[in-house]
């Protein structure tokens, strides 16, 4: 079976689950050449998640499930198959096929409606995603400068390349090698070849890159440093150098020892192959072997005895140099020999305190100490003394006929840190001659102590320095001296342990950095201890104060203390009435926080005084006309080179005034008349009042009131009822006969308004009759009662809000009455029908009259129309 083929259905019972496992294995073997190509899915790696990498759709019937989901995904309907998160690395996956060109990943899908189980190989094909890789990134080759020409150097060093095929095939190139080397690449290995001659006198060290590339489409390279050091072989000998031929003079009374001159020769090569002897010519005279004597490893040459010669001479030194397997260099010394003094005193030293090399070491600060006991020497004198030349902090004790030198008073270093002490010898001979005075010179070094603090150029710094520039630039370089020596006077720098760090101190230059960016709005002024510590035991240490100003930029916009404004205003102000008050902070300093208010996209209602902040009216406000206005706030800073802005937003609601009374809609007119049946039962809503009020709020709320024109008439008696809140207007009770005739009632309109609420007025005419054909007035009725109305508004609240519980009184109290009016009405019935018996026709018809009168006075004629 090739690498396409695809299992069998529904396998079942131990001998198909054998037959599956050999078909699994001819898979296998068959994949590597993919015999059937069709099913066969080549994916790149590293895909990106989504990726469509190929269908089953074409080779099989849907629905498909993919049994292995790692790396791929698959759509149950289409079959198509995608790449997932977890993207498919192919070195990683096919870590032995490095070289290989196949990588084959084997998936397994359940598809078609019978559930047939199906594998399919998906080849992973290579990237060139890997570059070469260098095991070290530095090879050592040794090579003898004495090397021939095209000398090959086997480098064990390879790149390895994670890639596949081309891509992973490297091929190799040498850079920087000035022509001295070459590279050579064959099957075996990487040979580096020996292109020109070597000296390492000239040059001891070659450092070259090599530089392995891959053979992708995109090529990837990676470098390792090839360092080549030339080794030195023996090929230079000994020389001196021209004009070495050496003059000396030597005192005829020169001591033993006397280092009389120092002979140098040179070697290019290094090590053992460097090494030089000198000797002494076999053909220098008797007397200069006699006198002298050569180091044969410093060349230095001194006296072999004393010298005690009152005669000049002048004796030729030839000085050889060898080296190994050279022949030997020479140079010659010429050394004149002058004639001492006949008779001389000397003074011979016995030093008591630290000296080196005849130099006394005092420590300063030291109070007079002893350092030297001097004895004069020398025949035939009848006197000597010892005295110190110039005026010097020593001097001299005469003690059984030696001298005492020591100290007269503490030593500064800092002030002089040596001194000469210049010593006189003079006598008289045995026979009365003065003797030529003699002088010498003993040198006084004075040891430092610690006894100085470091020493600032000046105790206070001021700088500026511009805010949000970059970290790490320097400030100010802050230099102290230590008059001390040595360590004593070797001096570091610390700041103070301040939290958090905003500067450093180099501790050995002094330069004063900035660790981060100044923000001046967060700190305008810092004030730093520096602190400087020599190296003394125990140190002394001395401070200095820098002062560092954060010079301001323009980098922060105007701040409003609020994005929004609200404002409140009754509609009733003046014009250029005071609104409100706003304003914009800056952090910034000088003009970069000097702010400017204006305002944008104005409807021209409001003007705003910029400098102080304040908002005004420009023209009166109407609440029923705009009842909102929505304004724009700029804020720009005066900042250079760009002037930074902010914006805000400002609402202003105009408060409502009770500047409109109701207007009534319903009815239309005075003289409208309404028809009411006179079999109108209790309740029943008859007609409505209708009103609205332009204003809000309380100054909106309408209360609808029935007035009566005189005391006589009391409203009780009427029977309808108007709706305080509603405006419906109701039948009291069920009406009746006595109920003929036209009703009018005057009703008040009011607003809720404080302190005085106004008011409309409106004549509703109700005419009871058999019929409800239409009725009109020809005119409407006039009010005989007081023209003030004002005080008469209902007191009522617009919604009785009470508890359920008084909810519940209330509606039984209503009922009770409800049931005492039905009562009433039918005793009051029951007697007027007794009365009608008995013939009291006038006074019925009087009782029905005056039940039947309605608090407001009677039209004098009424139309019905038709």
């Amino acid at each position: 079976m090739g690498c396409g083929s695809t299992g069998i259905m529904n396998w079942a019972g131990p001998l198909q689950e054998n037959l599956l496992l050999l078909l699994l294995l001819l898979l296998a073997l068959h994949l590597r050449h993919c015999a059937c190509a069709s099913v066969c899915f080549p994916v790149p790696e590293e895909q990106e998640p989504g990726t469509l990498a190929g269908s089953l759709s074409k080779h099989y019937p849907p629905p498909y499930q993919l049994l292995t989901r790692d790396y791929l995904r698959m759509d149950e309907i289409t079959g198509n198959f995608y790449t997932t998160e977890n993207k498919m690395d192919r070195e990683a996956l096919c870590p032995e096929e490095r070289l290989a060109e196949e990588c084959i990943i084997l998936h397994n899908a359940v598809v078609g409606a019978s559930g047939d189980l199906i594998q399919f190989p998906v080849i992973i094909e290579d990237v060139n995603d890997n570059p070469p890789r260098f095991q070290n990134g530095e090879i050592h080759l040794r090579v003898s400068e004495d090397v021939t020409a095209g000398t090959g150097l086997l480098l064990d060093e390879r790149a390895v390349d994670e890639d596949a095929g081309r891509n992973g095939q490297v091929r190799y190139h040498l850079e920087d090698s000035d022509g001295a080397f070459s590279l050579r690449v064959e099957d075996s290995g990487i040979t580096l070849v020996v292109e020109a001659a070597l000296d390492r006198e000239t040059r001891d060290e070659y450092q070259m890159l090599l530089v392995a590339t891959d053979c992708g489409p995109d090529p990837l390279s990676a470098t390792a440093t090839l360092i080549v050091a030339v080794t030195d072989v023996d090929d230079n000998c000994p020389s001196f150098s021209a004009g070495d031929h050496l003059r000396v003079e030597v005192p005829g009374d020169a001591k033993k020892n006397t280092l009389v001159a120092q002979v140098r020769a040179t070697d290019p090569d290094t090590g053992p192959n460097a090494a030089i002897a000198y000797s002494l010519s076999p053909r220098v005279s008797e007397r200069a072997k006699k006198l002298f004597s050569l180091d044969s490893h410093t060349g230095h040459i001194r006296l072999a005895q004393d010298l005690r010669s009152d005669t000049s001479e002048e004796l030729l030194l030839k000085v050889l140099a060898s080296g190994r397997g050279c022949p030997p260099a020479d140079t010659r010394v010429t050394v004149s020999v002058l004639p001492g003094a006949k008779r001389e005193l000397t003074v011979r030293i016995r030093f008591i305190a630290e000296h080196q090399d005849q130099t006394v070491v005092v420590a300063e600060n030291q109070p007079p100490t002893a350092l030297a006991v001097l004895e004069l020497e020398g025949g035939g004198f009848e006197s000597s003394s010892l005295s110190i030349e110039n005026k010097v902090p020593f001097a001299l004790s005469r003690q059984n006929g030696r001298y005492l030198l020591s100290t007269s008073k503490p030593l500064d270093r800092e002030m002089k840190s040596e001194h000469n002490i210049s010593l006189l010898a003079w006598g008289t001979a045995a026979d009365g001659a003065a003797v030529a005075p003699s002088r010498r010179v003993i040198r006084v070094t004075v040891a430092d102590v610690n006894d100085n603090a470091p020493r600032f150029l000046q105790s206070a710094y001021q700088l500026e320095v511009e805010e949000n520039k970059r970290p790490g630039r320097s400030l100010l370089r802050i230099s102290a001296t230590d008059a001390d020596g040595g360590s004593n006077g070797r001096v570091t720098y610390r700041l103070c342990d301040c939290k958090p760090p905003v500067f450093s101190v180099d501790p050995q230059t002094g330069q004063l950095t900035a660790s981060r960016a100044l923000d001046r709005e967060q700190q305008g002024l810092h004030l730093l201890s520096v602190f400087a510590r020599d190296s003394g035991s125990p140190p002394m240490e001395s401070t200095a104060t820098v002062s560092v100003r954060v010079l301001d930029q323009n980098d922060n916009a105007p701040v409003f203390p609020t994005p929004h404004f609200v404002f409140f205003v009754p509609e009733d102000v003046a014009p250029s009435a005071l609104v409100g008050q706003v304003e914009a902070t800056d952090p910034d300093e000088g003009e970069n926080g000097r702010t400017a208010l204006r305002l944008v996209d104005s409807s021209g209602t409001f003007v705003l005084d910029g400098p102080h902040g304040t908002l005004h009216t420009v023209e009166p406000l109407d609440r029923e006309t705009e009842e909102r206005y929505e304004l724009f706030l700029l804020a720009s800073d005066h900042g250079r080179p760009l002037a930074l802005t902010s914006t805000a937003r400002v609402t202003v609601f105009v408060q409502d005034v009770n500047d409109n009374p109701p207007k009534v809609i319903l009815p239309g007119r005075n003289s409208s008349c309404t028809p009411v049946s006179v079999r109108t039962a209790a309740s029943a809503t008859v007609t409505k009042v209708l009103a609205i009020d332009e204003d809000s709020g309380l100054n909106s709320q309408i209360t609808y009131t029935v007035v009566a024109p005189a005391a006589a008439m009391p409203l009780a008696r009427s029977p309808f009822r108007l709706d305080p809140r509603s405006g419906n207007i109701t039948t009291a009770e069920p009406l009746l006969p006595k109920h003929l005739g036209m009703h009018h009632l005057f009703i008040v309109v009011r607003d809720g308004g404080e302190p005085a609420p106004l008011y409309s007025t409106v004549w509703v005419n109700l005419l009871v009759n058999d019929s409800v054909e239409p009725c009109h007035l020809d005119r409407a009725p006039t009010w005989t009662g007081t023209p003030d109305l004002v005080p008469f508004p209902s007191k009522a609240p617009i919604c009785e809000a009470g508890g359920s519980r008084y909810a519940q009184l209330t509606l039984l109290v209503g009922s009770g009455m409800m049931l005492a009016s039905v009562c009433s009405l039918a005793a009051a019935a029951v007697l007027c029908r007794r009365r009608r018996r008995r013939g009291a026709s006038r006074r019925e018809g009087r009782c029905a009259e005056e039940e039947n009168e309605i608090p407001l006075r009677l039209k004098d004629k009424y139309y019905s129309e038709d």
